[in-house]
């Protein structure tokens, strides 16, 4: 194990994402985890005085019930520097604050991560030194290449934290407990047993204020080729030796780099909508062309559903559909994996066979296996059953798996950097396709399921 950090610095310090995400789940761990010591330095344009800087991140621990001593003496020690972290001068300045080993998280646009590393490769740095980026890893196959090369300039590989927040998800880490310590699962996990596998992620929420980015990315760029294929990854990759983040990453990156466009043709398998004026738990969505700060010249999807196909040994033929929309009626967050049919049924044994699924949801964090069952009343006529299992909530947050990891030096929740340039090249043919028109851009009301002409999921 590397040595653990012990200075925190975010960059971009006075953005939306340190005070929502960042600082809650690091007052999380360091409830959960007393005996951790870590100093955090804030560094961004923004003139704050180190008393609000205090103020934001209290104000931020608060929201998670923050306590304990490595809590007091971070909010003690806590420091917020007004600079720009483009800047060598100003980046060697931070790195010479840092106590120990430190870790630099980029809470930036990607152009400025850009500038940042940049300037990182003409400073001398500390030894240990971890980088953290947020997605988005490139734009393509060619500007996630491009990252990397980057990235490799200042550290190596496996000093670079990738962040996807999905990996840190319990139930996406409970996959593996499934999967591979119970024989009645992983025997049928392939495409001899399995008939399909569905990840979807639809949510009630609209834009909420975020057209800045989501109106140039759109839900296949925001969910899909990110935070779904990572879920992909962990559902269909094979069993790895041991729990090392060089294992379950070489598995991972085995499955990406068997996954395509379901029949080589983007057209054909893939879907795409946008949502219009509709109504949720009685608030009203206007249509996401009139939500401020959209171009509706840039037909931003809303929806997206693509299938795949992993063309290996074990997943030969089965069909992956991937799923993320905004303004849907109905919250789903799961996995569902359909397997096939029985081979036979017993003549007398009356009512139809529904396939058996296992459902795995990501939150609440639970697990559903629907079955054939006899009865109740006549026993020789079949109905259904589910079994239900609560895995219960995680002990922290998902950014708190994930900030765990970057602090201990244990990548085994970010994305490597092969994997990330695969991800891009996966969708590349349906954005392609999108981007030329020759896939439809189809209406669906917001509050409804989606368009009703698109094949169903179970």
């Amino acid at each position: 194990m590397a040595e653990a950090v012990q200075t925190l610095i975010i960059l971009g310090a006075s953005g939306d994402l340190t005070a929502r995400l960042l600082l809650p789940a690091l007052g999380q761990l360091l409830t959960h985890e007393p005996n951790r010591r870590v100093t955090l330095l804030g560094a961004g344009s923004q003139n704050w005085t180190a008393a609000h800087w205090r103020h934001i991140v209290r104000t931020s621990f608060a929201t998670e019930k923050a306590s304990g001593p490595a809590v007091d003496e971070l909010l003690a020690s806590t420091r917020y520097v007004t600079t720009d972290v483009t800047k060598p001068d100003d980046l060697k300045a931070l790195l010479e604050e840092a106590e120990g080993t430190p870790a630099l998280y980029f809470a930036l646009p990607p152009a400025v991560t850009k500038e940042v590393c940049a300037a990182l490769t003409k400073v001398e740095l500390p030894d240990g030194l971890r980088l953290a980026l947020e997605k988005p890893f490139g734009t393509d196959v060619r500007s996630a290449a491009a990252l990397n090369r980057r990235l490799a300039a200042i550290v190596p590989e496996d000093q670079v934290h990738r962040i996807d927040h999905f990996l840190g998800n319990s139930t996406v880490q409970n996959l593996f407990g499934l999967r591979f310590a119970n024989r009645i699962f992983e025997p049928l996990w392939n495409a001899q047993h399995v008939a399909r596998v569905d990840i979807v992620f639809d949510e009630q929420l609209g834009l909420e204020s975020r057209a800045g980015y989501y109106d140039h990315a759109g839900a296949l760029v925001d969910m899909i080729q990110s935070h779904l294929l990572q879920v992909l990854a962990v559902t269909a990759m094979e069993p790895p030796a041991t729990m090392s983040a060089a294992d379950l990453r070489d598995s991972k990156g085995l499955v990406l780099r068997a996954t395509k466009v379901w029949g080589d043709d983007a057209i054909a398998s893939s879907h795409r909508g946008r949502y219009t004026k509709g109504r949720i738990d009685g608030r009203v969505l206007p249509s996401y062309v009139d939500e401020e700060g959209v171009d509706p010249e840039l037909n931003t999807e809303t929806l997206a559903q693509v299938t795949f196909t992993v063309d290996n040994w074990r997943w030969a033929g089965v069909p992956f559909t991937l799923r993320s929309g905004k303004a849907i009626g109905k919250v789903r967050h799961e996995i569902v994996i359909t397997f096939r049919d029985a081979q036979r049924l017993p003549t007398g044994l009356r009512g139809a066979a529904h396939p058996t699924r296992l459902r795995i949801k990501l939150g609440p964090d639970e697990m559903v296996l629907e079955l054939n069952t006899n009865g109740p009343g006549n026993p020789r006529y079949l109905s259904r059953s589910d079994m239900h299992v609560d895995f219960g909530p995680g002990s922290m947050l998902a950014y708190g798996e994930v900030l765990a990891g970057l602090l201990d030096g244990d990548p085994s929740l970010s994305v490597r950097g092969d994997t990330a340039v695969e991800c891009w090249r996966i969708v590349a043919p349906v954005l392609g396709a999108w981007r030329a028109g020759d896939v439809q851009l189809d209406d669906y009301a917001a509050g409804s399921e989606g368009p009703a002409s698109w094949p169903a999921i179970p």
